[in-house]
């Protein structure tokens, strides 16, 4: 799963344009992958155990924020994105947990909290506040709907 994502990942990032045909499927896609998010987002708080560390279904989730991301930063996915009910509430409330389980364990979730000893650790959750933070960004962007529930 995670490689497939990567997958789309390279796809929708491709600077090319696409065709109307095209666009239709990444937002089909686009709803199939933020419903995939918004059921699974919870299971990244996991990683902050040793025991689950290599959590495979919170690897995937982290792999969706990126996608998601990517999407929302494409102008022609990012108005259905940004109509999507719950996208932006599920977002937030995650970025709430992810910042209040990063204060009460070891906070892999930033990079500047990943560096021990000089080493950085490279955990795969390192940045998922950023993609947080990038994705409700990208939901508010010139949408004074999302704004004003931010």
């Amino acid at each position: 799963r995670v490689t497939l994502l990567e997958l789309m990942m390279a796809k929708v990032s491709e600077k090319n344009p696409v065709t109307s045909e095209e666009l239709n499927v990444f937002v089909r896609h686009a709803d199939f992958l933020a419903g995939c998010f918004q059921e699974k987002c919870q299971v990244v708080l996991k990683l902050t155990s040793a025991a689950d560390a290599e959590d495979e279904e919170a690897l995937v989730t982290i792999r969706l924020l990126d996608v998601l991301c990517e999407m929302t930063s494409n102008n022609g996915q990012l108005e259905h994105l940004q109509a999507l009910p719950g996208l932006l509430e599920t977002a937030i409330d995650t970025l709430r947990l992810t910042h209040l389980a990063g204060k009460q364990a070891v906070n892999i979730f930033t990079a500047t909290h990943a560096v021990t000893a000089q080493e950085e650790i490279s955990h795969p959750a390192v940045g998922f506040k950023s993609h947080l933070i990038r994705l409700i960004g990208n939901l508010c962007y010139k949408n004074k709907e999302n704004q004003d529930k931010v």
